[in-house]
C-alpha cells in the first residue's frame, strides 16, 4: 500500500517551510547515508498517531510583483492538485484574507481533493479567533489556527488530514498486478519506452484513470501477465526555471516511486550517468523499492568489446549506494532488449517479496560469525543472538544484539552481503533493524 500525499501551498512568508520543518522534525527522509543524493528538502517521511504519510513541500516564491506571486501560486497549487491526496492550504492571519488567497481557493476547491485551510501565526488563541474565522469566507471549510514557530494547534489539524486517508485509502490497493514506475530526467525516454512496449506487441492498453491520482496509468499484458506501468512524464514546460522544473520533477518521480513496487530507472546512453540519476534513484532506494536500470539509446552508442563493462563499472560507481540494482542496455527507438524487462520485472517482483525460514538464516549467522569475528569497543565484543525476517517488499530483517552501539554499518552490510551470497535478492534492498537484548532476556 503506497502513503498518502499530503502537500503544502501557501504565499509567500506565511510560513510553509516552518511547517514542514515542524512536522518533519528530525526524521528527516532525505536519504542519510546515501552518497550522491543531495539533500533538497522537498520531501518528509511524516508519522502521526498510527499514520504514515509523505510530506511534499510545493516551493517557495520571492518574487516582488503580486502578479507573478498569483501565477506561481497557481503552478504550485497545480502541483499539489496534481499529486497529493490531501493539500494543505496555509494563510496568515496577521496578514489576513487576501485576493490570492481567494484565487486559489478557486482552484482548489473545483480540484474537488480534500484541502486542509492551516491559518498561521494564531499564537495567542483567544486573541486572534475573530481573524481567523474571517477565513470561512474561502469556501474551504473550516479553517485550523495554528502557530508553526510554537508549534500549536498541530495535532488538531493533523487529525483532520489524516482524517481523509482512510476515505480514499481503502479501495486503491485490491489489485495485485505488479507496478512499475518508469522514472528518469527529462528526455532519457521514459514515455518512448512504454510506447515502445504498447505499440509494437499488440498488446492490451486499457488506461485506467489514476485511482485517487491525476496520472495516467498503463496496464501492459505481456506473456498473460497483466502490469501496470506509471509514468511520470509530462514535464514538458517550456521557460520554467530549472530549479523549479528539477523541484517538480523531484515531487512527480516521489509520488510514482511510492506507488510502485518495481521503479526503473532510465538513464540516457549518450548523455551517462549524472549526479541527477542518482539522486532520482536514491529516492526509490531510500523508499525499499525494486530497481532496474535501464540504459536506453544504446543503438547510437559506438560499441567495442568493453563499452558495456566500462559503462556498467560507471553505473556502480555513481549508484555506489545500491550494488544490488539490476543493469539493462536497451533501445526504445530500435526495441532491442525490451522483451527482457518484463523477465528482469519478474524476478525483482519476486525477490522483494520471498521470505526465508529463521532457521536456514540462523546458519548463514554463525557461520558469518565463525568467519569473522563481530567489532568490538573497549573491551566489550559484539554478540549477535538471533535474526529473523520481519516482512517483505523490501525483505526486512531483526537482528537482535547484546548492544546496538557496537553493530557498525559495516558488520551489517558483511551479513547482507552473506544473505545475498546465498539468495541472490538481485534488484531489490534489503532492511536490517537492530534490537538490543540484554544478557538475562537471551
Amino acid at each position: 500500500m503506497s502513503k498518502p500525499i499530503v502537500a503544502i501551498v501557501g504565499r509567500p512568508n506565511v510560513g510553509k517551510s516552518t511547517l514542514f520543518n515542524a512536522l518533519a522534525g528530525e526524521n528527516i527522509s532525505i536519504v542519510k547515508d546515501t552518497p550522491g543524493v543531495t539533500r533538497d528538502r522537498i520531501y518528509a517521511d511524516v508519522e502521526w498517531l498510527n499514520y504514515q504519510f509523505t510530506l511534499i513541500d510545493t516551493g517557495g516564491i520571492e518574487p516582488d510583483s503580486s502578479d507573478v506571486i498569483l501565477s506561481q501560486m497557481r503552478e504550485q497549487a497545480q502541483i499539489a492538485i496534481d499529486t497529493a491526496d490531501v493539500i494543505i492550504f496555509m494563510v496568515d492571519v496577521r496578514q489576513g484574507l487576501i485576493d490570492a488567497d481567494s484565487k486559489v481557493a478557486d482552484m482548489l476547491r473545483r480540484s474537488r481533493k480534500p484541502v486542509v485551510l492551516a491559518v498561521n501565526k494564531a499564537d495567542n488563541y483567544e486573541k486572534s479567533l475573530p481573524d481567523v474565522y474571517e477565513f470561512y469566507n474561502l469556501g474551504i471549510g473550516d479553517p485550523q489556527p495554528i502557530s508553526a514557530a510554537g508549534k500549536q494547534g498541530l495535532g488538531d489539524m493533523l487529525d483532520v488530514v489524516v482524517g481523509y486517508f482512510t476515505e480514499n485509502g481503502q479501495e486503491e490497493r485490491e489489485d495485485d498486478r505488479p507496478r512499475i514506475a518508469v522514472v528518469g530526467k527529462p528526455n532519457v525516454g521514459k514515455s518512448s519506452i512504454i510506447n515502445k512496449l504498447l505499440g509494437e506487441n499488440r498488446v492490451i492498453v486499457s488506461d485506467i484513470a489514476g485511482t485517487t491520482r491525476d496520472a495516467i496509468d498503463t496496464a501492459i499484458t505481456w506473456g498473460g501477465r497483466e502490469y501496470v506501468f506509471i509514468d511520470t512524464a509530462g514535464l514538458r514546460r517550456k521557460n520554467k526555471i530549472k530549479e523549479e522544473l528539477e523541484r517538480y520533477s523531484i515531487i512527480r518521480t516521489v509520488t510514482a516511486v511510492d506507488r510502485a513496487d518495481v521503479v526503473v530507472v532510465v538513464i540516457d546512453a549518450v548523455e551517462g550517468v549524472t549526479e541527477q540519476d542518482a539522486k532520482i534513484a536514491g529516492i526509490a532506494h531510500d523508499r525499499g523499492k525494486g530497481i532496474l536500470v535501464v540504459v536506453n539509446k544504446w543503438d547510437a552508442i559506438e560499441k567495442d568489446d568493453k563499452t558495456v563493462y566500462k559503462y556498467t563499472e560507471k553505473i556502480r560507481e555513481t549508484l555506489s549506494f545500491m550494488p544490488y540494482a539490476e543493469i539493462m542496455f536497451v533501445s526504445a527507438q530500435t526495441g532491442q532488449r525490451l522483451a527482457k524487462l518484463f523477465d528482469m520485472i519478474d524476478m525483482i517482483v519476486q525477490n522483494q517479496s520471498m521470505r526465508i525460514a529463521t532457521g536456514v538464516l540462523n546458519e548463514i549467522l554463525s557461520e558469518a560469525v565463525a568467519l569473522q569475528q563481530p567489532p568490538s569497543d573497549k573491551g566489550k565484543r559484539l554478540k549477535l543472538y538471533y535474526i529473523t525476517q520481519v516482512s517483505v517488499k523490501p525483505p526486512t530483517f531483526v537482528i537482535f544484539v547484546n548492544d546496538r552501539a557496537l553493530m557498525h554499518f559495516s558488520y551489517t552490510r558483511y551479513l547482507e552481503n552473506k544473505i545475498r551470497d546465498t539468495f541472490g535478492f538481485r534488484g531489490t534492498p534489503l532492511k536490517f533493524i537492530i534490537r538490543e537484548r540484554k544478557e538475562r532476556e537471551k
